[in-house]
């Protein structure tokens, strides 16, 4: 279950960045703007609701375990920005992936 919740921080979390820039693409920084954008709200609501469950699964794991798999975080937001989104990513992008689910996984694995 605990793994679960740290999935859930980390769909939350990343779904709360891509929220982020949906909201300021295309649109001026001004925070009257950027406060009347559903996208901003998405952010909010998905990153509150990541910080709620990040607090849960503090309870159940060592943080020096239970942060580097916030590291999946890039890969999540990565994958998003590259499929959802158009953004370009290459071969160094890929790597930097492989290597971040590599060191999770030997982070996570018992021992």
């Amino acid at each position: 279950m605990t793994w679960l919740l740290v999935a859930l921080v980390c769909l939350l979390t990343s779904l709360g960045q891509i929220a982020q820039k949906l909201a300021v693409s295309g649109r001026s920084a001004r925070p009257g703007e950027l406060l009347r954008s559903p996208w901003t709200w998405a952010a909010l609501l998905c990153l509150g609701a990541g910080l709620l469950v990040w607090l849960v699964v503090l309870q159940r794991l060592d943080v020096g375990i239970a942060y580097p798999m916030l590291s999946l975080n890039f890969v999540l937001v990565t994958l998003a920005a590259h499929y959802l989104l158009g953004e370009p990513t290459d071969w160094r992008h890929w790597g930097g992936i492989a290597l971040i689910v590599l060191g999770v996984a030997c982070i996570g694995l018992p021992s």
